[in-house]
């Protein structure tokens, strides 16, 4: 059922704070954060992102958990990053008022994660060489998996029909919003992320959800994939 206008204002409404924005673009990289930690992204006190925090959950917006005297916040479900993250699409991209904050930028765009999955130039590049490699089909809102690339994820320890089961989307398109192409989002989008993470092919840099290719990495990439990634990252940046 389609939710009325008066909700959606509502939800609107409650995105369109700056503070409560910056702390949900923080928990897009699908980790729980304290009240604290989501403070210090925001600018703001700790009581006051309490405050903000109470107010995304009792919207269902949140996922909370209390463990001792802490309690850890976290996005309540991938239609909520998507959501997030369509707005970023639309949104006019932020001034760069430093040189940190311009590093900070490059790392984003180079690499990150979108919730549960890879997003950035190398989340784009990975899809277009899983289509380029017959592993893929791009439909229309979706990509499919073929045997060819049902085989190989198998190779790597992802079982399809393991990962079909999941009570998610598949295999949907995610737009990327630095991109402006797509990544490959939904189970098997979140299953390829963990993949990566496990065997240390990338890893997570402190307080962003910018992503770092490891050499074993490069390696890795460059062996199943063909991805040269010092070649491939700075060609589109250099293109952007």
């Amino acid at each position: 059922m389609n939710a009325h206008p008066t909700k959606m204002a509502e939800t609107a409404k409650l995105v369109s704070d700056s503070s409560r924005a910056a702390m949900l673009t923080a928990l897009l990289d699908d980790r729980f954060y304290t009240a604290s930690e989501l403070a210090g992204f925001a600018g703001i006190k700790p009581q006051t992102a309490s405050f903000h925090l109470s107010k995304l959950a009792d919207a269902d917006m949140l996922f909370c958990q209390k463990q001792g005297r802490h309690r850890y916040y976290r996005l309540k479900n991938a239609n909520i990053a998507q959501a997030l993250e369509g707005l970023l699409n639309i949104a006019p991209p932020g001034e760069i008022r430093s040189l940190r904050q311009s590093a900070e930028d490059q790392a984003l765009r180079k690499a990150r994660t979108c919730y549960d999955h890879l997003a950035g130039t190398l989340g784009v590049i990975l899809a277009e060489r899983l289509v380029e490699m017959g592993f893929l089909q791009e439909e229309e809102s979706a990509f499919a998996v073929t045997e060819k690339g049902a085989a190989c994820f198998k190779e790597l320890g992802i079982d399809i029909s393991q990962v079909r089961r999941k009570r998610r989307s598949f295999c949907h398109k995610c737009l990327d919003w630095s991109e402006r192409r797509h990544h490959i989002a939904g189970a098997l989008g979140a299953a390829l992320l963990d993949l990566f993470f496990r065997m240390d092919w990338i890893r997570r840099r402190p307080k962003t959800r910018a992503v770092t290719v490891t050499p074993k990495g490069e390696k890795e990439l460059e062996r199943v994939f063909g991805l040269s990634i010092k070649k491939e990252l700075s060609q589109k940046i250099i293109r952007n």
